[in-house]
């Protein structure tokens, strides 16, 4: 690990958000807000309002960044490379590009030493990501609570990696999609296609229709 490095305490500043509270996101239909974990209002974006919050953010060009405590979103280019990610200490990689030219990393390629989830992605708005936002979730939190670092990356590492980054912080911290992604645009630009956004904000609405429910027991 870097000596000298900040701990990163994995939380984002708190933002009170100033959208339209959606029941469809493509349609425009009022719903009532409730909150996420943050305490800040926890509303259903539209596909629009979406875009123009990522196309907000300064563009970086670093090959990973720590978005979350001990959660690296990183590109081809990080994930290749062995001795930086034992200078990181990473124990764990997941490969949104499995199997593409460009990306080579399989567990051949990292060895017994690294824990190792690919998949199979491609980087189109056609591609159904959804199936694997759990599966992915659960591997990404396993890494982080047996005491692991992980790498999460794609060809880029701003679309599809950061689609799964933002379903793991939505389905195991509770956070909302815009809250998810204003925490990750605190430490690296992304921008996931319109049809992972799409998957996304069904993915949201969702988790959003659980929350009430659970309050409404309550």
């Amino acid at each position: 690990m870097t000596e000298g490095k900040c701990a990163f305490i994995g939380k984002c500043d708190s933002q009170k958000l100033e959208l339209t509270t959606r029941s469809d996101p493509d349609e425009g239909k009022d719903a009532a807000a409730t909150e996420d974990s943050q305490g800040t209002y926890w509303e259903v974006p539209s596909l629009q309002e979406l875009v123009e919050i990522l196309h907000s953010a300064p563009k970086s060009c670093r090959h990973g960044d720590e978005v979350w405590a001990n959660l690296f979103l990183g590109d081809m280019f990080l994930s290749h490379d062995k001795f930086g990610l034992y200078q990181l200490g990473i124990t764990h990689v997941l490969n949104a590009s499995h199997g593409k030219l460009c990306c080579k990393g399989n567990e051949d390629f990292y060895g017994t030493t690294v824990k190792y989830y690919g998949v199979a992605a491609n980087d189109l708005p056609t591609f159904d990501l959804s199936p694997f936002f759990y599966p992915a979730a659960e591997f990404i939190h396993h890494a982080l609570t047996s005491g692991g670092r992980i790498l999460v990356h794609c060809a880029v590492g701003v679309s599809r990696s950061a689609a799964l980054v933002l379903a793991y912080l939505m389905i195991y911290h509770h956070l909302s999609l815009v809250s998810s992604v204003r925490c990750v645009q605190q430490k690296r630009w992304i921008c996931p296609n319109r049809g992972f956004l799409r998957q996304l904000i069904g993915l949201d609405k969702k988790l959003r229709e659980q929350s009430v429910n659970v309050l409404m027991q309550h």
